[in-house]
């Protein structure tokens, strides 16, 4: 294999506002953290387990730093993709720390808000995408073959659940 991947799909909820620092020429960096949960039964007790992963996002695409500065709350669903980039800091105690964080750069990296308005948590009108980079569309955006986008409801960038049920094959 002549290259390697690095992408990093997740589906979550925020667990803090997000928050917006600047670097030193002025662009916005936005950070926040994302929990994912995963939950199964447990096969001995028939009891319902769950377990939270939290992730560490930043965005220093402009764009997106802005959605994610209007729009998002503490709680509300995302999807995001972004890479994973580890990095060093010496701490406030003169500590050397790594952290790994998933990161939404310039050009690259995607943020759709799952959350509509007002309903706290429910999918909805407020599902469309926000891109980053030029012209990137992710499969899950194009329209069907068959026909165009449906009326203006719906979540998935306000497509009529009957034109994905289209073009699902199988």
């Amino acid at each position: 294999m002549s290259g390697s991947v690095n992408k990093v799909i997740l589906i979550g909820n925020l667990g803090r506002d997000p928050e917006t620092r600047r670097t030193a020429s002025g662009d916005p960096v936005v950070t926040f953290s994302l929990a994912t949960t995963e939950s199964w039964r447990d096969k001995a007790t028939g009891e319902r387990k769950d377990r939270t992963e939290w992730h560490n996002v930043v965005i220093f695409n402009e764009n997106l730093g802005k959605i994610a500065e209007q729009y998002c709350k503490k709680g509300a669903k995302v999807y995001l993709e972004g890479q994973l980039q580890t990095r060093e800091y010496t701490d406030k105690d003169g500590n050397q720390r790594k952290t790994t964080e998933v990161v939404l750069q310039r050009f690259r990296g995607e943020l759709t808000l799952l959350d509509s308005r007002g309903r706290g948590g429910e999918e909805g009108d407020f599902g469309a995408p926000a891109r980053g980079g030029f012209g990137r569309q992710s499969p899950m955006e194009r329209a069907p073959a068959s026909g165009g986008f449906g009326g203006s409801g719906g979540g998935m960038g306000g497509r009529t659940s009957d034109a994905l049920d289209d073009d699902i094959p199988f």
